[in-house]
């Protein structure tokens, strides 16, 4: 099996576990973890994880000249990427996160014009502009009265604030990652994320009551942790190795699908008409930005 069929399928495996996680996580908040609890628990698992593997790779130093992207990419993709979704989640429902997140990828081709100064074709600045209408539309008009869900629209736009810092981590990382060996990557960049969401988590880490969460919660803190946070970020980072961020950002389409089958099955959530059609709004839109267009044969 060649390595670029392994990176799609470990990008496959990757969207499957965000998909699920969108429920799985929910049913940890707030009741039994408090959000940024959760990302404590969270960078400093990984963390652990990633040292405890990286004994197996190769012994390499960061280079100097590296310091600064790689407290960049910590940033976003450790920092302010898990926060603002989580603290998103625990005010949103599984649904409204599964879509939202979808707009990564136009996220990613407006960086790239941005940062990369790549080209927009008239197709991709449509579908953008199709995409965030509805993102914006699940995030101003997506309320609805739910115990678990006090403040939808901050919620939702959260989520969506999510997709940006991702997508700007998926783009910083590229570079670092063709460098380093991805088990030294990560344990660095989850080490420095510790200190960086320390600030925001430590009350509500301490805050959370161990010898009463029941077997539910903590099988679901075991899964975020483990799967959502180590097996995802580990399989996205072999995926960059020989896929482009763009290509990456596209597996995201699969996350809706199966994150809200597994929403309504497990009775988390339920489908209604604004998020149908802002959800289809969002596909349309991220499937128009990331198409790639058809060749002129008139162009040199």
């Amino acid at each position: 099996m060649s390595r670029r069929t392994l990176a799609i399928l470990a990008a496959i495996g990757a969207t499957i576990i965000y998909a699920l996680n969108h429920t799985i996580a929910k049913g940890v908040m707030p009741n039994h973890v408090q959000p940024f609890g959760f990302i404590m628990l969270r960078v400093i698992g990984a963390s652990i994880l990633f040292w405890s593997v990286s004994f197996f790779g190769p012994k390499e130093k960061i280079e100097k000249k590296d310091y600064p992207r790689m407290f960049i990419c910590a940033l976003l993709g450790m920092g302010l990427n898990m926060l603002v979704f989580f603290k998103g989640l625990s005010l949103s429902t599984p649904i409204n996160s599964a879509v939202l997140i979808t707009t990564t990828p136009i996220i990613v081709v407006l960086l790239s014009a941005v940062l990369i100064k790549e080209k927009i074709i008239p197709q991709k600045m449509i579908g953008i502009l199709i995409g965030l209408l509805g993102a914006l539309g699940l995030i101003f008009f997506g309320t609805e009265l739910r115990a678990d869900a006090p403040n939808i629209p901050l919620g939702n736009f959260l989520i969506f604030m999510n997709s940006v810092f991702y997508g700007s981590y998926l783009i910083g990382a590229k570079t670092l990652i063709a460098k380093y060996h991805p088990f030294t990557f990560m344990k660095w960049l989850f080490t420095i994320g510790i200190f960086i969401c320390l600030p925001f988590g430590y009350h509500e880490l301490m805050a959370i009551d161990w010898p009463n969460l029941p077997f539910e919660a903590l099988w679901k803190i075991a899964f975020v942790v483990l799967g959502t946070t180590f097996c995802t970020y580990l399989f996205n980072i072999f995926a960059l190795t020989q896929l482009k961020a763009s290509t990456l950002s596209a597996f995201v389409y699969i996350q809706p699908l199966i994150g809200i089958l597994f929403a309504v099955a497990t009775g988390q959530d339920k489908l209604t008409t604004l998020k149908i059609l802002a959800g289809c709004l969002v596909f349309l839109g991220v499937y128009l930005a990331s198409k790639k267009p058809k060749p002129n044969p008139l162009e040199p």
